[in-house]
């Protein structure tokens, strides 16, 4: 008999896993990508702010550059207390105020009808978006001279067309100059209000609504119990975007009035201030203001954007 004698089995040396990164690591490599993004909007957008905000605080004229001195807040106490600079101000709130009402009023009409089924409904939203997606400067030439021309306009050519050769042609840009920049205005940021009404309309809860219906409530009580109350967030997202815009919006009055006739709105005197005045530090103040007005009105949007996404994440 022989004896047999077995090896031992060896074992291979158990391989380890590499190490992996800290969290701090990961979370660098996965922002990295959007480092340059980062560094380009700095640049182009935190520097020149930085730059405006020291510039605020000197009086500096470019006609002279070597006179200019540190005045602290001087140029801000002069902003708000200059008569013509509070009007503006004022010119500014009323001129915001106005559009962002009326083109919610008509957004919503509009959102009301376009939330209805109809033949050519598409058609029509896309006509109806049209206006916002024209440049500015474009609407804004379109309703001056198109629209308001006292000679060949499309207004004064209704009333010769209603009332005969007797009928009076006014002009209309120096009869009404802040109404003809509101209308203009309007008409271009009332798509925009109705876009956001109608995602508001088409995310109720259609049983809900079903259910009024058929304990027998009207249309009038659907709107204003129901729907109303619904799109409340969105009118006030599009209220706070839309005074956003407004409140820096130049091309309409410089298009339209040149800022003349007591049209003249914040953005439009940093503009006289900067370019006619040479006066760098004031204008640079009233920039710095508009800013800080628009940063606090963004504030609220944002809270307010949050808010909806919260709600249509909680009934996800």
């Amino acid at each position: 008999m022989t004896a047999t004698t077995s090896t031992p089995h060896t074992r291979a040396p158990a391989r380890t896993a590499p190490p992996r990164p800290s969290g701090r690591l990961r979370a660098w490599a996965t922002r990295a990508p959007l480092l340059p993004a980062l560094i380009f909007m700095v640049a182009v957008t935190q520097l020149p702010f930085v730059a405006t905000l020291v510039i605020s605080f000197f009086d500096w004229n470019a006609l002279y550059p070597d006179a200019r001195s540190f005045t602290g807040l001087a140029n801000y106490q002069e902003v708000l207390t200059d008569a013509d600079l509070r009007k503006s101000v004022w010119t500014t709130i009323l001129l915001t105020a106005t559009v962002v009402l009326a083109s919610l009023v008509v957004g919503l009409g509009l959102a009301l009808l376009l939330d209805r089924r109809f033949r050519g409904r598409g058609v029509v939203r896309t006509l109806l978006i049209a206006p916002f997606l024209l440049v500015p400067v474009a609407a804004a030439l379109l309703w001056k001279h198109v629209l308001y021309n006292p000679e060949y306009g499309l207004f004064n050519g209704i009333l010769h067309w209603v009332g005969g050769d007797g009928a009076s042609q006014p002009d209309w840009v120096s009869n009404t100059p802040l109404i003809a920049i509101e209308l203009s205005l309007i008409w271009q940021w009332t798509p925009f209000m109705m876009l956001i009404l109608l995602a508001g309309l088409q995310s109720r809860d259609t049983e809900l609504i079903e259910a009024a219906r058929m304990d027998g409530a009207s249309n009038w009580q659907v709107f204003r119990h129901l729907t109303l109350p619904h799109l409340r967030r969105y009118l006030e997202l599009g209220a706070l975007l839309g005074s956003i815009y407004i409140v820096q919006n130049f091309d309409a009055v410089f298009t339209i009035t040149s800022g003349g006739l007591g049209t003249a709105n914040l953005p439009y005197t940093v503009y006289q201030s900067f370019y006619q005045a040479h006066e760098n530090g004031l204008a640079s103040a009233a920039g710095v203001l508009v800013v800080i007005g628009s940063l606090v009105i963004a504030t609220f949007a944002l809270r307010v954007v949050s808010s909806l996404f919260r709600e249509e994440v909680s009934r996800a």
